[in-house]
């Protein structure tokens, strides 16, 4: 089959790889319909991660089901599904507690695992036209049948849940004023987010013009970080007092006030200014453990120099992690259908398979207006 393929930093090519198989009863193979290209995806491209050349791809993905196996028991031969990045048992501590996220059964000695993603276990992106999915009676979420809300329902498999899940850390609620870090995807998610869980003012804060005119075509009011310090800008428009709730939806390879290098704590940092004394913070941005590309030391070890004491001082709460994608795709699948959420709006352009190359040149680069990918195995479906 035909997949993306990393070759190294700064290069992905599509090529043949062998196509996947059933290997154990509760998994299904799944024909790629839809598979996007995230932010996460650049940290390995830009060789920021430990990946190494041969990894297929491809977390966020959408098909129709093509084989079973013998072992599967509420999922048939044509059903169209989409899966969350995480790759989850169903039965361990933590997917009992619904933190999926975090499974203790894929990924033998660590809590989690993903499909393309280094270090997430041995499971094959979905960049591709094929993907196993394993433990597929737990993994997959059913969608109507035909090709309806396609671009919607593929933002269930990470971001429009991962947004929603940097709300629910912050425990963003009617009537919250709520500072969002990053207009990306996943931060334009987040503010969204925010809207549908009733916030009365969403702040966005980016650098990048067409992202800041999405965030406010939705409601949120932008603020670019280039034109002042980002806190005092939102304090500004909040009585001085900063917002109830922020959600940092950037991560570890945050930039400067002036965009002219990294600052790894920085909006880390920003966020303990913006929000009140006693507010809350929701951290979905992803912070690693080991970055290579880091600009010191510390930072290259995951140790980042973050104002504790000003936290402390202040009574801020932060919650932090990936998102347990099964805690909410299925409510947010039925807001989609309902006509209550079209997440869509973020997705910028959609292409066949074979343009994914280019496609993450131009994303990388965030040029003519590239914000969100969707990639197409199945041509009929590439705008």
């Amino acid at each position: 089959m035909k997949a993306v393929v990393y070759e190294k930093p700064f290069r992905v090519a599509v090529k043949d790889v062998d196509d996947p198989r059933i290997e154990h009863p509760n998994d299904v193979l799944v024909r790629v319909t839809s598979t996007a290209i995230c932010g996460s995806d650049l940290h390995m491209y830009e060789g920021r991660t430990a990946a190494e050349p041969g990894i297929v791809f491809g977390h966020e993905n959408l098909g129709i089901i093509e084989e079973v196996g013998s072992g599967v028991v509420s999922l048939s031969v044509g059903d169209r599904v989409v899966m969350p990045f995480n790759v989850a048992c169903g039965f361990c501590k933590n997917c009992l507690a619904g933190k999926t996220g975090f499974c203790l059964t894929v990924n033998p000695g660590f809590a989690g695992g993903a499909y393309g993603y280094v270090a997430m276990g041995p499971y094959e992106g979905g960049q591709a036209e094929l993907l196993r999915v394993p433990f597929a009676d737990f993994n997959c979420l059913k969608l109507p049948p035909g090709d309806e809300f396609e671009a919607d329902f593929v933002l269930l498999a990470d971001i429009f849940p991962t947004g929603y899940h940097g709300c629910e850390l912050a425990q963003v609620s009617t009537g919250d004023s709520v500072a969002v870090y990053g207009a990306g995807p996943v931060g334009l998610m987040a503010a969204y987010s925010a809207l549908l869980r009733g916030a009365a003012k969403v702040f966005s804060v980016d650098r990048v013009p067409e992202r800041l005119a999405k965030a406010e075509e939705i409601g949120a009011i932008p603020i670019d970080f280039t034109k002042g310090d980002p806190a005092e800008q939102i304090k500004e428009q909040t009585g001085g007092e900063g917002t109830d709730k922020g959600v940092d939806a950037v991560g570890y390879q945050a930039q400067a006030h002036d965009a002219s290098h990294e600052e790894p704590a920085i909006v880390l940092n920003a966020l303990v200014e913006t929000v009140r004394a006693t507010g809350l913070l929701g951290v979905p941005g992803l912070y690693v453990p080991s970055d290579p590309g880091a600009p010191d030391e510390h930072a290259k070890r995951g140790q980042l120099l973050v104002s504790i004491g000003r936290m402390f001082e202040k009574g801020q709460q932060m919650g932090t992690g990936q998102c347990n994608v099964k805690q909410y795709n299925r409510q947010l699948r039925d807001m989609i259908i309902a006509g209550r959420a079209k997440p869509s709006f973020v997705v910028s352009h959609e292409l066949p398979l074979e343009e994914a190359p280019q496609a993450y040149e131009k994303f990388d680069k965030r040029i003519e207006g590239y914000t969100k990918v969707v990639l197409h195995p199945d041509h009929a479906l590439a705008a």
